[in-house]
């Protein structure tokens, strides 16, 4: 019987990764994210210090279920979901569903899905990161308070299908500075001011006055 429960993300890596750990590891897919902010207003508190409310995603029911039965038979789990802030708020999620007092849980990342990279995350386990997760937290929550209000109101206001959101809609406004920067710009004439010469060996030099008595020199 397996002693180690490892959870990826990709079913396709998780074949790879069992090949390479070989005996004494069981290793199963999350198939992405198991939990998020279900839709409704009730998803984030914004009155009380935007406390949000997580719930199992529609569907993923049974894969949740398989962990929990897999993560009974086994004494240690790795969290090897991706390395990035969504992989360590999918492992936040699935260490919360499956935890328990006999069970140790450690975060471990694959840089690359090779024997060399499966070793060296093995070897080189670690806590979960609080911080990583927090700032995924911070990125779903705008995601849901911008992106979705935002985009009902492009709907109602201009067109439906249009989107706007925490990183679109900011760069937008950016844009739209800058262009208003643009067409407010009133042209000048201006004039640079060159020379050519030559040296004693009578090689060509081109020289151009940029400043007057170590002061910038503008000729309009």
């Amino acid at each position: 019987m397996a002693k180690t429960l490892v959870i990826v993300e990709s079913p396709a890596k998780a074949k790879t990764i069992k090949k390479y750990l070989g005996a004494g590891y069981e290793v199963l897919a999350s198939k992405g994210h198991l939990k998020d902010l279900p839709k409704g207003p009730k998803a984030v508190d914004v009155a009380h210090d935007f406390t949000e409310t997580y719930a199992v995603i529609e569907g993923k029911e049974k894969i949740l279920e398989e962990l929990k039965a897999a993560a009974k038979k086994v004494d240690h789990v790795m969290l090897a979901t991706d390395p990035d802030r969504e992989g360590e708020a999918i492992a936040f999620h699935i260490a919360e569903e499956i935890k328990s007092p006999k069970l140790t849980m450690e975060r471990v990342e694959f840089q690359e899905i090779t024997k060399r990279g499966i070793d060296h995350g093995v070897s080189h386990p670690r806590k979960l990161d609080d911080h990583l997760y927090d700032a995924q937290r911070a990125r779903r929550v705008l995601d849901r308070i911008v992106g979705y209000d935002v985009s009902a109101l492009v709907w109602s206001k201009l067109a439906f299908g249009l989107s706007a959101g925490r990183v679109q809609s900011v760069a937008l406004r950016l844009i739209v500075d800058r262009e208003r920067e643009i067409e407010a710009f009133k042209a000048e004439e201006y004039w640079n001011i060159g020379v050519g010469l030559a040296a004693k060996n009578g090689a060509p030099i081109s020289t151009r006055l940029s400043s007057a008595e170590d002061k910038k020199l503008e000729v309009t």
